[in-house]
């Protein structure tokens, strides 16, 4: 049966106290909206479909970065959820499979649970995903009848034995989509708010004679986010989640909770994280690689049997080889560093390429820009780059090049030369005395002391 997806996202989220669109708030370091559309992805959807609304253009943007595909149409006016789904009539128009209702404030719905809601559908018009509440609170209570849905009940209008129940509703939902758009024509807004709501195609549903029922979830998957409080929550589940799943796949942990992850970071296993690593978005680490500690990473790729670090910094567009060397206080940006070469120590490498089995010395700099435009720098295999060269770019050093140490290289250097920029040292026998009593002497006089 074909799928497709209704992300409700319309919501301004007063209580984020925010410009920015609820939606487009980060965990992870990508929008809580990005998370949820990657769960349903995992279903090969036909269609995708945003409800947008606060921040339209904002919100388009950022669905148009992540999946061009997907069609983003605007709810002007926030007439509750079920007025939300059929804003998406005209998108799904033509289509004839199933539609699954998420919420773009509600990320953590996982893949394996919308294939149990799909399954259920088998046998039932209409699916609503639940949970078991530790604490129910005003959630909308599920009344369930063995395997059927009887109905819906908003806590307000519970019994105390409906409160009873802690099966409560998370509102996402699944139904065939003439289905689901025959019973929203039946939604009235009978409540104060004056909004029509998805929740209430159940009860239509049920009097029309039609099959109904729940599929559970855990509770940690319902989370709503609507304040800066629940988005730091959200945060620390998924970190929770995303080290629990390394830790499985073989891949070290020293101090879990120091390491912060991004949502699509992926580390091979026999890697050893030690703590507080930060992992910004797009890093892989391949397997038998070592992250030593305090060291920033994004935007990066890292061979097997590299090590990073400590306190070593991989800016976007570093690519680094099998078995390299980046040690402390190293920041690498835009650059290719060649198979078994080393940057141990003090050292920016940016905007260039580095061959294989090269040793970059300590204090060197690729001297990238020029106040307009970067340029490139090429060193070549087997060469040695003494401590604290400038590398002026665009230069180039040739094979088994070297440079000698505090050099100043404007010029490229030929395969198997060594270059030298360094002005010849004058010594001055006993001036060091005579030029430290000058200063003591103006010191004091500038203080008024003699």
């Amino acid at each position: 049966m074909s799928i497709a997806l209704v992300i409700l996202a319309a919501g301004k989220g007063t209580r984020m106290n925010s410009d920015q669109p609820k939606v487009l708030h980060q965990i992870a370091n990508a929008p809580m909206l990005v998370h949820a559309m990657q769960a349903g992805d995992a279903l090969n959807p036909e269609r995708t479909i945003i409800v947008a609304g606060h921040g339209f253009d904002e919100v388009r943007d950022t669905v148009a970065d992540y999946n061009p595909e997907a069609q983003v149409v605007s709810q002007a006016e926030q007439n509750g959820t079920a007025h939300a789904v059929n804003v998406c009539r005209d998108a799904l128009d033509g289509f004839e499979g199933d539609v699954i209702v998420l919420f773009g404030d509600t990320p953590f719905v996982s893949t394996e649970t919308l294939e149990k809601m799909i399954a259920a559908r088998a046998d039932n018009a209409v699916v609503v995903l639940g949970f078991e509440a530790a604490d129910p609170g005003k959630y909308g209570r599920l009344v369930m009848s063995g395997d059927s849905l009887e109905k819906i009940v908003e806590f307000a209008d519970a019994t105390d034995q409906e409160r009873a129940i802690t099966f409560c509703n998370s509102g996402v939902m699944l139904a065939k989509r003439d289905q689901m758009f025959d019973l929203i024509d039946a939604v009235a807004p009978q409540n104060a708010q004056g909004e029509y709501y998805l929740t209430d195609i159940v009860g239509i549903a049920r009097a029309r004679g039609l099959a109904v029922t729940a599929v559970s979830c855990d509770e940690a998957e319902t989370l709503g986010i609507n304040s800066r409080a629940h988005l730091a929550q959200a945060e620390s589940v998924f970190q929770t989640r995303a080290r629990a799943e390394l830790l499985d796949l073989g891949v070290t942990l020293q101090q879990p909770e120091t390491v912060m992850l991004s949502f699509d970071t992926i580390i091979g296993r026999d890697t050893v994280i030690e703590p507080n690593v930060y992992f910004g978005p797009d890093v892989t680490v391949e397997s038998g690689t070592r992250i030593r500690a305090f060291s920033h990473l994004e935007g990066c790729h890292v061979s097997r049997g590299a090590t990073v670090g400590p306190y070593a910094r991989l800016r976007p567009g570093a690519e680094l080889a099998e078995h390299t060397h980046v040690g402390n206080f190293v920041e690498i940006k835009n650059a290719e560093i060649g198979e078994g070469s080393k940057i141990n120590h003090l050292s920016y490498i940016g905007d260039a390429t580095v061959g294989r089995a090269t040793n970059i010395g300590a204090g060197t700099i690729t001297c990238n820009y020029d106040g307009v435009m970067k340029h490139r720098t090429e060193i070549g295999n087997n060469a040695f780059i003494g401590s604290n060269t400038m590398l002026v770019a665009p230069v180039s050093v040739g094979d088994e090049a070297m440079t000698g140490s505090g050099s100043v290289i404007t010029k490229d250097v030929p395969d198997a030369a060594l270059a030298l920029s360094r002005a010849d040292q004058v010594t001055k026998p006993g001036l060091a005395r005579k030029l430290r009593e000058l200063l003591k002497m103006k010191k004091k006089k500038r203080d008024g002391e003699v």
